[in-house]
């Protein structure tokens, strides 16, 4: 029977994922799991969160949850007052929201709204994390970015933005705090069928166009982006840094 490597192992390894209660994030706090991590899963609904955790704990016993509202300061500093006296080895910044509306039609509460979400909250969220790492003398962070971050989608521009900021924020944070050990690296999920984006996925025509555009032919599974963290997030990529993955069926490459 083959085994992996020790080096991707996540044994001995505690994660905080945001966003975790359903969704890509809770794949990815399920895969980590799966390889071996504690999960430390982090949402807004409590409730939700509890039913999250509760199947977590079918691969990680010591799965716990976490209540936070990433756009929030306070919340991010009460949520990481947890780990004062506890390891925080790996953070993955998932948090997100969008809604899809003509950029006409944007108006500063709705922009508010998505970057304070996805920008805003995983600089802080990074940044009180880095301040636990930096005691530990080294960690690893995975911001979940986009195939918005390189291309222009009609009706996300705040989304967009904030994905375009989260690839600049990847590279700052990792030339910065790569001096403390700590790796800083990104994900762009593709074309994913979520919660966020379901209604693109609700129209043939749109669904037909894009297929074609993609050279694997498929759509994204969540599944399709456990690979991608668990190896960023274990000694497998201790060289790796201030780098974006994109798992995007070769989307990327036939543009």
């Amino acid at each position: 029977m083959t085994t992996l490597p020790s080096t991707f192992s996540l044994e001995g390894k505690t994660a905080l994922v945001t966003g975790a209660s359903r969704g890509i994030g809770f794949t990815l706090a399920l895969g980590l799991a799966q390889a071996g991590a504690t999960i430390v899963a982090a949402g807004r609904d409590a409730g939700t969160l509890d039913d999250a955790v509760s199947q977590l704990k079918r691969w990680d016993n010591g799965a716990t949850g976490l209540v936070l509202d990433v756009s929030r300061g306070e919340s991010i500093v009460q949520a990481f007052s947890r780990f004062e006296n506890a390891p925080l080895d790996i953070l993955i910044n998932n948090a997100g929201t969008e809604q899809v509306c003509p950029s006409l039609e944007v108006d500063e509460a709705l922009w508010q709204r998505i970057v304070d979400t996805n920008l805003k909250g995983a600089f802080f969220c990074a940044q009180a994390a880095a301040r636990l790492m930096v005691r530990r003398h080294g960690g690893a962070m995975i911001n979940i970015c986009s195939l918005t971050s390189r291309v222009g989608v009609p009706g996300a521009a705040a989304y967009g933005a904030s994905k375009s900021g989260l690839v600049g924020l990847t590279h700052a944070l990792s030339t910065e705090w790569a001096k403390h050990g700590i790796r800083v690296n990104g994900v762009g999920p593709g074309y994913f069928s979520t919660d966020l984006t379901r209604v693109f996925y609700q129209d043939p025509q749109w669904c037909d166009a894009m297929l074609g555009k993609i050279p694997l032919g498929r759509f994204g599974e969540p599944d399709d982006l456990i690979g991608a963290a668990v190896f960023l997030s274990s000694d497998a990529a201790r060289y790796i840094t201030g780098q974006v993955l994109y798992v995007d069926g070769g989307y990327l490459a036939s543009v």
